[in-house]
Order: C-alpha cells, then structure tokens, then sequence
C-alpha cells in the first residue's frame, strides 16, 4: 500500500488534488470506469456507495449514492465530456436526487482527472474547477477533503488487492 498520503491544494475556485498508488496506470484507471469495481471502493468507509449506474463514455454520464450510517443519502451525476484511456477522465459532477435531477442549490463542479505512471506506480491528478472561490469553500467546510482522503486510502487497498490478483 502507498504510505503516501494525499496532496490538497486550493487556487483560487480550484482544488487540485494529487495521491500516489503502487498500481499499473492501466489498473488505476479501469476501477474508475465500472461500477463492478466503484462499489469496492468510492466513498467514505461509512458513507459507501450503495447505488451505482454508469454509461462509461463521452455524453454519458454516471449516477450514484453515498448511504451514510444514519441512512441518510448523498446523490450526484456525472456527466462524461471527454475520455482518453488510460490516461485522463474529464466531467461535470453534481448534487442530485434519486432520479437523477441535479441540485441546483448546491456547487457543481468540472473535474480533470490525469494518469500519469511512474516506474509501475500511478499519480492520479484531480483538479475540481468550481464556479467561484465561496463554491470551493462550501464544499471544504462540508467535510469533502476528509471524506475524499478516506476514499483514496480505498482505492489504495483496492488498486494493491486487485494488482496481486492479476
């Protein structure tokens, strides 16, 4: 398991997130892609994914669920813009509800997700472009960073049991 823990740094409306995995690009990049794979992983360790559809290409999208212990729900949607395996996933993410609808009230954000592999690891490179810099701040004072730390040290052990299997 990588001992290297995640990088957060703001820019003005941006969040620029930077972690290391000792894991074939390749590896990295498909467990991002299926929701075979993004159920043993995406999601605080008690805030897992508990729904999951995904049409996994440019103008398709993603819509999911984060269950808490309480039972409360955390929906949202992605929408996919552009597509380059194994190397970089860019799209739109939002609130939403059950049915899809995104949450207008809450910060929508376009995300930049790079795989760049390093002598048999994987630097994941996340920049989460915000509309302003008080968007930003909503979703840090909300806790993001915490529960995005904890679902990276998932994908850890995911990418490390899924790299012996194979």
């Amino acid at each position: 398991m990588s001992k290297e823990k995640l990088k957060v740094e703001t820019n003005g409306n941006e969040m620029i997130l930077t972690r290391k995995f000792n894991a074939p690009r390749t590896v990295v990049f498909e467990v991002h892609t299926d929701c075979k794979h993004l159920t043993n992983w995406f999601g605080p360790r008690e805030w897992p994914l508990s729904f999951c559809k995904m049409d996994f290409r440019v103008g398709g999208s993603w819509h999911y669920c984060l269950k808490g212990p309480d039972g409360m729900e955390s929906w949202g949607v992605s929408l996919y813009k552009e597509i380059k395996a194994p190397e970089k996933i860019y799209y739109d993410d939002y609130f939403a509800d059950k049915d899809g609808n995104i949450n207008n009230d809450m910060p929508g954000t376009f995300v930049k997700t790079h795989f760049e592999e390093v002598n048999g690891a994987t630097i994941v490179k996340t920049i989460s472009a915000y509309k302003s810099k008080e968007d930003l701040q909503k979703v840090l004072d909300m806790g993001m960073t915490a529960g995005i730390e904890e679902t990276l040290d998932r994908l850890d052990e995911y990418v490390e049991k899924l790299s012996k299997v194979k």
